[in-house]
């Protein structure tokens, strides 16, 4: 389908999409009413038509730069800051895809890539431009250190002489003309592979501007607040609340004083966290004295619920809660409402398909479909799939396996239609936000000074959160030190691929011909985890 959008001086642009482009939908919005509160960061409050202005302002000042259709303009801010969305927006605009570069944590906004993972991510994407704030400036000019084919340099805001001003005056030109197609890539986001290293999910123009026309259909603005990174998913959430003419208050991370605060001052409506996170927010000594009425819906995600703190939950905050559950890759995948939060058999599954004909359970290895009760993986075919992995075409072919998209995650169906999580295929443990492969972790143990085998699970405490345990056995003669062990594999992978608890053990159970026996390995880091003082 083809449509003619009106610009901002009243020339039309060609657009080969079945909706009109998503940031122009939202800068309609934006221009229907300037003087509203749009995002909120760092306690300034922007409104929609300064916001308006400086996306346009940017995007003019990229497309001067000769960036266009399928240019891509990596992205490297603060994560949870109105200058993440804004120059996500003005990338897109032009037609470019734009790349979040900073970091690959979809929870913690403050984890960051190291700086030589940053630079390898930038010239594997083929970046044309590195657009920053002010406080990525310096990094910047050390990430491009070298670099004799360097992208351009520009910033939100006045820089030095090397870099390119995203705000200044446009003179009034209008964003020149683009031609995109659904198949166009509109964002990448960085995310964690089993290697630890990050890897590129890539989404298209054509499902954004879907969401984004979703969204705009929805009656009743709200006031979000948002503590995970704009770079991931919670972007996505932004778009939504801001299409319907809500506000977005953005948190750089989660406190569980500083949220409370901001839902009672802000009249917060709509709340996304992490599951321990509503734990954190029930148990917080300012909670019985917060008003928290203006909170319609308290979503929470990422990692199963333990049913006998939800339903204190419940009580405490009203019903307001909603579980989803889905992947990076698939999106939303099923709900669990605020009535099924009264019953506690139901807080033991993740709720039902949003769309039951197209979630299935099947065999792992055969792609069979699976009767109701029988344990298999789960797979999907989203509305809003993602495109596949940048740079990646084998990752990209096994995602896929006869039109359904596999998650790697283990469940069932019971007889009323309930999602029942089970576990992960290839033991693939999912820690703060990320996924963590136990084989990296092994690695970097059975390597250390001391060491002679190393096995790594994942295991969930009384609260259901997941947790890293290794268990390793020494060298005979050898002493392990423990803190050396964390250390390694803090700088061979990073800080949250570091195991919670590691046990020294004589030896290994095993079963069959001298395959460790994660089972029972398990079931020992569980109670090695209830024993007090027993993680780091």
């Amino acid at each position: 389908m083809v449509v003619a959008i009106p610009g901002k001086e009243g020339e039309n642009r060609v657009m080969s999409t079945t909706h009109e482009h998503y940031v122009e939908q939202l800068l309609t919005r934006f221009d229907a009413d300037p003087q509203r509160a749009a995002i909120v960061s760092g306690g300034v409050t922007h409104t929609a038509g300064e916001i308006a202005d400086t996306v346009r302002r940017a995007a003019v000042a990229i497309r001067r730069q000769g960036i266009s259709r399928g240019d891509v303009v990596c992205i490297l801010t603060e994560p949870n800051t109105a200058a993440t969305l804004i120059l996500r927006w003005a990338a897109n605009l032009v037609g470019a895809t734009a790349a979040h570069v900073r970091g690959m944590n979809a929870v913690i906004p403050d984890d960051e890539l190291r700086l030589e993972l940053q630079r390898a991510v930038v010239t594997d994407l083929g970046a044309r431009m590195l657009a920053v704030d002010a406080s990525h400036e310096q990094r910047a000019r050390d990430l491009l250190t070298g670099d004799a084919d360097r992208p351009v340099l520009a910033m939100l805001g006045p820089g030095g002489p090397d870099t390119v001003d995203l705000t200044a005056e446009c003179d009034g030109e209008a964003v020149p003309r683009v031609d995109l197609t659904d198949d166009d890539l509109a964002v990448i986001t960085q995310t964690s592979g089993s290697s630890g290293l990050p890897k590129g999910v890539c989404w298209t123009f054509g499902v954004k501007n879907d969401m984004v026309a979703t969204a705009s259909g929805r009656s009743g603005r709200t006031t979000i607040l948002i503590t995970a990174p704009l770079t991931h998913s919670s972007g996505f959430s932004a778009d939504d609340a801001l299409i319907t003419g809500g506000t977005v208050v953005l948190h750089l991370g989660f406190d569980a004083a500083e949220v409370l605060r901001t839902v009672a001052e802000r009249r917060v409506g709509r709340l996304i966290i992490g599951t321990p996170q509503v734990y954190a927010l029930a148990t917080h000594p300012d909670r019985p004295a917060t008003d928290l009425s203006s909170l319609t819906e308290l979503i929470y995600t990422g990692s199963p619920a333990a049913p006998q703190r939800l339903r204190e939950a419940r009580e405490i905050f009203g019903p307001v809660l909603i579980q989803v559950y889905g992947t990076t890759e698939t999106g939303v995948l099923s709900m669990l409402p605020p009535d099924d939060h009264d019953d506690p058999a139901r807080c033991a599954t993740v709720g039902r398909p949003v769309n039951p004909a197209a979630l299935s359970i099947r065999h792992p290895e055969t792609g069979a479909a699976l009767p109701d009760g029988e344990v298999g993986e789960i797979c999907a075919v989203p509305r809003w799939p993602t495109a596949g992995y940048w740079h990646e075409p084998k990752l990209t072919a096994a995602l896929v396996r006869d039109g359904w998209v596999r998650t790697g995650d283990v469940g069932h169906l019971d007889a009323d239609g309930y999602l029942h999580l089970t576990g992960r295929i290839a033991d693939m443990m999912k820690v703060k936000g990320l996924r963590v492969h136990p084989e990296a972790v092994e690695k970097v143990l059975s390597q250390a000074p001391g060491v002679s085998q190393a096995v790594v699970c994942g295991v969930e405490d009384t609260n259901r959160v997941e947790h890293i345990y290794a268990a390793v056995v020494p060298v005979p003669g050898a002493t392990v030190d423990l803190g050396e062990l964390r250390r390694l594999v803090a700088e061979a992978l990073s800080e949250n691929h570091v195991p919670s608890l590691i046990e020294v053990r004589q030896e290994l159970p095993v079963t069959g011909p001298g395959k460790p026996d994660r089972v029972r390995l398990r079931a020992d880091a569980c109670r090695a985890l209830a024993r007090p003082g027993s993680r780091r």
